[in-house]
């Protein structure tokens, strides 16, 4: 199964509670990561930015909400986009949203599409992150902003055994708890994953691979001892 495949798999039981679940079991850091990375986002302001894994439309909503852009929502999930949906909705906000299902290594827009880009927890399910970063880089015009967030590997030896035991032994069954089946495969899913793709691709390579894709002036702020990693930068000209 490659990582797209993957991706929707395990994405697919998990939208109707997805918004509340992803706090509780972040103990609310996802909330702040959130904020730090659409405060990169929105400075300088943007008229149109692309949210890409936008699941839910949890970014693509705090966007419009703090700026006045107009936002388009890509993810490769539709159940997820469904859910964003109905969010979007509930807010009142689809005069100024737009969902899209697609791929983030192929999107369906032309070069310099976009004043600024944000994407959430996209690199550990594609096949080529280099590739992918080409791509996310590619719509955005010159001097446009582009920020992420991620989860990442606390450094330190305490809070990185903190991190290991959280990981592999509570999340699985607060999951489970929490969300059922669904939760618990993710939660049993996410630690080795995380550590997994930071071993191939540690943070000193995704910055010069931002930097390789046209992303100049890119900035690394670890968040939450080093549980969380927000990224941003400038497309170069």
């Amino acid at each position: 199964m490659n990582h797209n495949a993957a991706a929707r798999e395990l994405f697919r039981g998990l939208p109707d509670r997805y918004d509340v679940l992803v706090e509780v079991l972040s103990f609310g850091q996802n909330a702040r990561w959130r904020r730090t990375m659409v405060d990169a986002a929105i400075h300088p302001a943007p008229s149109t930015v692309c949210d890409v894994a936008t699941g839910t439309a949890g970014v693509a909503c705090q966007l419009v909400e703090r700026s006045e852009a107009w936002v388009v929502g890509v993810d490769l999930s539709e159940p997820m986009l469904e859910r964003g949906q109905r969010t979007i909705e509930r807010h009142k906000l689809g005069d100024r949203i737009d969902l899209v299902a697609a791929r983030a290594e192929q999107l369906p827009f032309p070069d310099a599409a976009f004043d600024a880009l944000t994407f959430t927890y996209l690199l550990r399910y594609v096949e080529d992150p280099a590739a992918a970063l080409r791509e996310l880089a590619r719509v955005v015009r010159p001097g446009g902003v582009v920020a992420s967030l991620d989860f990442h590997v606390p450094p330190a030896a305490l809070p990185r055994l903190a991190w290991r035991v959280y990981t592999r032994a509570v999340l699985p069954v607060a999951g489970l708890l929490l969300g059922g089946r669904p939760w618990a495969r993710v939660g049993r899913f996410l630690g080795p994953n995380i550590e997994q793709h930071y071993r191939r691709y540690p943070a000193a390579w995704l910055r010069d691979a931002w930097i390789d894709a046209g992303i100049v002036d890119v900035n690394v702020r670890s968040m939450s001892l080093g549980g969380g990693l927000v990224m941003w930068g400038r497309r170069s000209a």
